[in-house]
């Protein structure tokens, strides 16, 4: 277990890598994931010591009151804590609460109870339909072989024509080409999903696997590194870095958003919600329906520039 903190109680320290022992087992939670849970989850027990002036036991939760929980939240806050992080950590603190609480029968109403301060959510910032284009025309430029410029294309093509994560069209294998018509995803928390996949990528895969100097094998990574290694997510990162300079875009051109700008282009086009949640591999529809908001940002951008009343 990682995280935490040096006030912790060995009973403490037991339930909580059981608890995340259980977060990994039965939701298929990633090393990253368990490392901030362990973080949050840590740092609250550690203050409720410092707090109560001693280690506590597991069943000090059924003790914490809402003056607590407010400390907790306000010394965190007077760290430079975000909102944003602060819900994060709140939740992780919660969702451990309750699995004790499930297995000692006790009282963490309290700790239900506290809500985290508002925060404004940061929408995402997509690329108009030409520059995405343009990044894909330019991209392959980058490197100095026509393998590895292949290789860059066909990557990017994944995130923008299918909406994919970096990690996941990195994690491709052998096993996966010649790409079909549809193609099998395992995204975050162990999650499949069937994406649909367009003739240009299909295209765009094919021809850098014909020109790739390595033998493609079911169990191995698909995208290669210069010397046949698994493709990073930096090089993703510095090459996106070096067509967008190159183009003159803004730096909120990233891989990333390759992935936002399938979202807002396919719910411009008069896409279904709920079909581009499926698409994108969210939980819930409560993430994709931050693109609603980006695309009525962009329509009052619209309005604003060319109405002739838009400016009285």
């Amino acid at each position: 277990m990682t995280g935490g903190g040096l006030h912790l109680s060995a009973g403490q320290r037991d339930a909580l890598q059981s608890w995340l022992d259980q977060m990994r087992a039965l939701h298929d939670a990633s090393d990253h994931t368990l490392d901030g849970y362990a973080r949050d989850v840590g740092g609250f027990l550690g203050f409720l010591a410092l707090h109560h002036g001693g280690a506590q036991g597991v069943s000090a939760l059924g003790r914490v009151n809402l003056s607590d929980m407010r400390a907790w939240m306000a010394s965190e806050r007077a760290r430079g804590i975000s909102g944003r992080s602060l819900a994060r950590q709140l939740s992780a603190v919660k969702g451990f609460a309750r699995w004790v609480a499930d297995r000692q029968d006790m009282d963490i109403s309290a700790i239900l109870a506290a809500r985290a301060p508002k925060h404004k959510r940061n929408l995402p910032r997509p690329l108009s339909e030409t520059a995405a284009r343009d990044i894909l025309d330019n991209v392959g430029l980058q490197t100095r072989q026509d393998w590895t410029g292949l290789r860059d294309t066909a990557v990017l093509t994944l995130l923008y024509g299918c909406g994919l994560r970096v990690s996941e069209a990195l994690s491709l294998t052998g096993r996966d080409v010649p790409l079909r018509d549809m193609l099998r995803i395992r995204g975050k928390g162990g999650k499949e999903r069937m994406v649909p996949v367009l003739p240009v990528a299909c295209a765009a895969v094919a021809e850098y696997v014909a020109a790739c100097p390595y033998e493609q094998s079911a169990d191995a990574p698909l995208f290669r590194a210069q010397r046949g290694g698994a493709l990073s997510r930096r090089h993703i990162a510095r090459v996106m870095e070096g067509t967008r300079m190159q183009l003159g875009l803004p730096a909120t051109a990233t891989p990333h958003a390759l992935r936002h700008s399938f979202a807002t282009h396919l719910l411009a086009a008069g896409g279904d919600l709920r079909a581009i949640q499926e698409l994108l591999g969210h939980a819930s529809l409560q993430s994709t329906q931050v693109y609603t908001a980006v695309d009525a940002a962009r329509l009052m951008d619209i309005y604003d520039a060319a109405h002739p009343r838009a400016h009285g």
